[in-house]
C-alpha cells in the first residue's frame, strides 16, 4: 500500500520543531530530511526512523525492521506518537544531530566535462 501525501504532510507538519523538515518522493515512497539530513522514511503508511544512538536513546526500546525489502533495518516509530509534535520533533530532532553532514554532489557540468 502506497503512503498518502496527507499522511506525509501530516508528519511533517508534526515535526516542524525539529527544524527545516521536508519531504522528497523516493521509490514510490518519502523520505523525510532535516536540516538536509536523511532522518526517516515514510513507506506503506509507516514511519520508520533512521537508526542512530541518539534515536535509540530517545526512544528507550526499539523494534528495527526494514521499511521495504532488502533494506537495512530502521527503528519503527509507532503511529500513535505521530500526534506529539513535541515528541516527534525531539526524536527527528536527535536523529539529524547525529547524523553526519550530507555531502556535496558533484556538478553535472564537471562531471561531463570531455577531455580536449
Amino acid at each position: 500500500m502506497a503512503t498518502k501525501q496527507t499522511t506525509v504532510d501530516d508528519i511533517v507538519e508534526q515535526a516542524k520543531g525539529a527544524g527545516q523538515v521536508a519531504a522528497k518522493k523516493m521509490f514510490g515512497e518519502y523520505g523525510l530530511y532535516c536540516d538536509g539530513k536523511l532522518v526517516a522514511l515514510v513507506c506503506d503508511e509507516t514511519l520508520f526512523a533512521k537508526p542512530t544512538e541518539a534515536g535509540r536513546t530517545y526512544l528507550g526500546s526499539v523494534t528495527e525492521v526494514s521499511p521495504y525489502p532488502s533494506a537495512k533495518p530502521y527503528f519503527l516509530v509507532a503511529g500513535e506518537r505521530w500526534d506529539d509534535a513535541d515528541w516527534l520533533a525531539e526524536l527527528i530532532k536527535a536523529s539529524a544531530a547525529a547524523l553526519p553532514a550530507p555531502t556535496r554532489k558533484r556538478s553535472s557540468e564537471r562531471s561531463n566535462k570531455s577531455i580536449s
